[in-house]
């Protein structure tokens, strides 16, 4: 089981900018082998040792292999998606991890 985190950074004041996140999400958890699919923000208020980014979208993802994390990027939805927010994302950072245990 690998656990994906994207950090995806949008342009300031893009109020939208969840939203079209979010709009995948239940296409996105039919998808043969995605085990979980989540759009975060960051909590509010905040607490002394939170660091916060009001432009940051943070997608937590499960998915059963390699082989179908990049099948699901490769999906219309997901190409649809690229298309749809790619003026309003300035910058993306992916982690693919696995247990370590």
């Amino acid at each position: 089981m690998l656990t994906i985190i994207a950090e995806i950074r949008t342009h300031q004041a893009a109020e939208h900018r969840q939203a079209a996140f979010e709009k995948i999400i239940p296409t996105v958890l039919t998808e043969d082998g995605c085990h979980g699919y989540a759009s975060l923000i960051d909590h509010l208020p905040t607490i002394e040792m939170q660091t916060q980014d009001e432009n940051s979208i943070v997608m937590l993802e499960q998915w059963e292999s390699t082989a179908h994390l990049e099948a699901h990027m490769q999906t219309a939805h997901m190409q649809q998606h690229f298309e749809a927010t790619k003026d309003h994302v300035t910058d993306v950072k992916v982690r693919i991890l696995e247990s370590g245990i």
